[in-house]
């Protein structure tokens, strides 16, 4: 099977755009950027379900694979119900703010601060108990001193 080259540089391009597009704040942009993913995934299975210019079904080498059509409408399926979505909220976002972008919140960027305060806290925490741990050990040469204390005090007894 030979693939065109051209499918191939569309689709990732394709990806690279929709990619793009999802990591911006407007969610127009977001939505762009899901169909073209979708569109994307849709040529990607194009590419692979195979060979170009034989019927699905009927075809000199043999019949074709059905699984990449299913994955295709599937797909489709996927795309068309998470962009209804998207639009739902990118409506219900205008009704309420009069624009589509995401802003950062507040109490999300005090919950970031403190996030970032403690772990800062947790690092300091841990090199002190490094170098403590270097510094102090449990262990001695001989044997333990309260044992050693206790052991003599039986003797003495009798």
């Amino acid at each position: 099977m030979s693939v065109s080259v051209t499918l191939v540089i569309v689709m990732a391009a394709l990806y690279a755009l929709g990619v793009y597009a999802m990591l911006e704040r407007s969610l127009t942009r977001v939505l762009f950027g899901f169909l073209l993913l979708g569109n994307a995934t849709n040529l990607l299975l194009l590419i692979v379900m195979g060979f170009p210019g034989v019927s699905p079904f009927y075809g000199a080498e043999g019949a074709s694979d059905p699984l990449p059509q299913a994955l295709m409408l599937t797909a489709i399926v996927i795309t068309f119900a998470v962009s209804a979505f998207l639009l739902a909220l990118i409506y219900r976002s205008w009704q309420l703010g009069e624009a589509d972008t995401v802003l950062d919140d507040a109490e999300d960027l005090a919950v970031r601060q403190r996030a970032e305060e403690t772990e800062d806290a947790l690092d300091v925490e841990e090199e002190t108990a490094e170098v403590d741990d270097e510094q102090t050990t449990d262990f001695t040469d001989g044997a333990a001193a309260p044992l050693t204390a206790a052991i003599e005090e039986t003797r003495r007894e009798p």
